[in-house]
């Protein structure tokens, strides 16, 4: 069943209209929370920005007082730990699918235990950044826009670039960042 059918149909010119202005202009708290509740994630605090699509194997896998911004994309086995900020643009994939010799085609999909990403609390992902799958990203790590994370990210690291790799580091006492 699809979701308009299951939810009434068709929308009305006027809810049309309300619906667009709710999705282009209601990127605060208030609405971000809203939308995460109706999506049914429940833990307090969760925040996700319009257009963004958030499809974890478990919503509870998304924890307390993360944000997920503009047009990210989440899907599968991803588990957010508490404050996690996603920028916009991001998308975060969990398994991937696999070449087939017998077929000649991808079409199966990788191991999902192995396609697992973490993202481990207080972590930034700014934006357009891209964490393919089976990685972990460590507690505090900063990961400048648009790189592509394709392993795993040690606690309070700084990485950057396409592939990401370590440019510096945030001191946990001073907050300070020191760069490579």
């Amino acid at each position: 069943m699809s979701v308009q059918s299951k939810h009434g149909g068709a929308l009305s010119e006027e809810e049309f209209e309300k619906f667009t202005l709710y999705l282009q202009a209601s990127n605060n708290r208030e609405d971000d929370q809203t939308r995460a509740h109706i999506l049914g994630f429940m833990a307090e605090g969760i925040r996700i920005a319009p257009g963004a699509i958030v499809r974890p194997h478990d919503k509870a896998a998304i924890h307390e007082q993360v944000y997920i911004g503009l047009q990210a994309y989440i899907n599968g086995d991803v588990t957010l730990h508490s404050h996690v900020l996603i920028g916009p643009h991001v998308s975060i994939v969990a398994s991937n699918h696999q070449y087939s010799p017998q077929d000649d085609r991808f079409s199966a999909r990788s191991d999902e235990v192995k396609g697992r990403v973490i993202i481990q609390q207080g972590a930034w992902l700014t934006s357009g950044v891209v964490v393919t799958p089976g990685c972990t990203l460590g507690r505090c790590c900063l990961i400048c826009a648009n790189s592509v994370v394709t392993g795993d990210v040690p606690d309070y690291a700084i990485f950057a670039g396409t592939p990401a790799r370590q440019i510096g580091h945030i001191d946990r006492e001073t907050g300070d960042y020191h760069w490579r």
